[in-house]
């Protein structure tokens, strides 16, 4: 009886496998790998698509599916947080396929999990520790924004980078004038100078470049140098005569 009833059992216990979700199916095709991790992708279920879509790329690196597989995944990185494997996924692709039509989409995601890192970044951060660390991700996020503008002006994702492009250059003009109030309220004027030089040089399109222009004068006053201290003023009373130092002469 036990030997008749296997069969029954073993097709039971088939079933309940190909019924699970979570069980991975190690004869799956590579249309079949690809399609769950679509359907998990749509059903936010970013691990799972995780999952399949390396599998996938483990079993038929050269498969149909193989180069879209590799977009995917740098999207289920980026959703899931796995920032490090996004970077790696993204710049894998670019070295694979450099003539590839979706280049720039690789390179628009490697910008935005930079950019989302970045952001993570100055959200825990506070007061001094914040003014004193180099926000990297933000510097890299704007270098790869600018070099998907410059590399592929006409791309659908163009209009958006210029946008972000803005937007991290005020990030990063704060960051800089958060150095150089830090650095003026413990009387290195020196330092304070210079980074007031670095947002008036490198981020003039932004807010930040007023007070950038008060903190140099100010530094200049301390350190005795009336004649640089002269000089920026006489560029605020030219460039910025909205300025609340428009009109001091000395």
């Amino acid at each position: 009886r036990l030997l008749r009833a296997l069969p029954l059992l073993l097709a039971i216990a088939g079933c309940s496998t190909l019924a699970d979700p979570d069980v991975e199916d190690t004869n799956a095709s590579a249309a079949e790998l690809y399609n769950e991790a679509r359907s998990a992708l749509r059903s936010k279920n970013f691990q799972t698509a995780i999952e399949r879509l390396e599998t996938l790329q483990a079993r038929y690196p050269f498969g149909e599916h193989a180069q879209q597989a590799q977009l995917d995944i740098i999207y289920a990185y980026f959703k899931s947080e796995e920032w490090d494997a996004a970077i790696t996924a993204a710049d894998r692709f670019i070295r694979l396929n450099p003539t590839h039509p979706r280049v720039d989409y690789a390179l628009y995601m490697r910008a935005s999990v930079n950019m989302s890192r970045g952001r993570d970044f100055l959200g825990r951060l506070f007061g001094t520790e914040r003014a004193l660390r180099d926000p990297q991700p933000l510097r890299q996020a704007l270098a790869d924004f600018q070099r998907l503008v410059a590399e592929f002006p006409a791309t659908e994702y163009a209009a958006d980078a210029r946008e972000r492009i803005a937007i991290l250059r005020d990030q990063l003009a704060r960051h800089e004038l958060d150095v150089a109030r830090f650095y003026q309220s413990r009387a290195a004027y020196v330092a304070a100078a210079n980074r007031a030089k670095t947002i008036i040089e490198g981020y003039q399109d932004t807010p930040a470049v007023n007070e950038a222009l008060t903190i140099l004068v100010d530094a200049y006053q301390q350190l005795g140098l009336s004649g640089l201290r002269q000089d920026v003023l006489r560029v605020i009373r030219e460039k910025y005569p909205e300025h609340p130092l428009a009109g001091q002469s000395g």
